[in-house]
């Protein structure tokens, strides 16, 4: 069994050390060690939230951030691409100001779990809790492996920027793209399929699904709730100061 929950970043700083540990981990292990987001700086900005999935053994073995665009921390892709093409500086800033934006970032599951499935649970939950955070527009990268997942759920690449949507990213072994939903909130670009799971955990963020996998089916236990600790809120304004 695999449980699935939400929590933002400044509520929880020590589940992100064990976020951050698990990610930089996994980077390693495919030979990655320059994304340009593997920081802990992401721990401290309230307008971030992870989406963690934790196993029988109550070991944290996946993890998917969502950063919420406000017009003063660049989002994830800002930073990885605006180098290469700054014309994403007038993307997210359109965006921003047409209903907001926001981006889907640090995905990664462990070795324990390779091959499982976890991986599109967690983007499925993260995209289906859009709705709380109350922005329209989603964007992200994902490299040419994970296209067809993340077209799946919706995401649409945006061929007007670097190689028609392509990039050398994080090094010259791996090609990436930049990608959206543009209706984060009607998901009208996802795989009917992917749609019905996305809206249905929407409707019911708490609940039990049995989800197919390339190994067979497991059960997954959701709390997608969005909880917020105002008392947090002070102690990310000092760390930014």
């Amino acid at each position: 069994m695999i449980r699935i929950r939400v929590y933002r970043t400044v509520d929880e700083l020590n589940t992100c050390y064990e976020y951050a540990s698990g990610h930089v981990q996994v980077l390693k292990d495919y030979g990655i060690e320059n994304i340009t987001s593997n920081n802990n700086e992401w721990m401290y900005n309230q307008n971030i939230y992870c989406v963690i999935a934790i196993d029988n053994d109550n070991e944290m073995v996946g993890g998917i951030r969502l950063q919420i665009g406000d017009g003063i921390s660049p989002l994830p892709v800002e930073t990885a691409i605006g180098d290469i093409d700054p014309g994403i500086y007038k993307v997210v800033e359109y965006y921003h100001k047409n209903g907001g934006i926001g981006e889907l970032c640090g995905l990664w599951n462990s070795r324990k779990v390779k091959g499982v499935g976890i991986s599109v649970v967690l983007v499925r939950a993260a995209i289906s809790i859009i709705n709380q955070l109350k922005f329209q527009t989603l964007t992200g990268i994902c490299a040419e492996y994970s296209l067809k997942m993340f077209q799946e759920v919706g995401f649409v690449i945006n061929e007007r920027l670097g190689n028609e949507g392509k990039f050398v990213y994080p090094n010259e072994n791996y090609i990436a793209r930049v990608v959206g939903i543009l209706n984060s909130l009607t998901l009208a670009t996802a795989a009917p399929y992917d749609r019905k799971i996305m809206l249905n955990l929407r409707d019911c963020p708490v609940q039990s699904r049995i989800e197919s996998g390339p190994k067979g089916n497991f059960n997954v236990n959701y709390d997608l709730n969005v909880k917020i600790n105002t008392s947090n809120i002070g102690k990310a304004l000092k760390h930014t100061i």
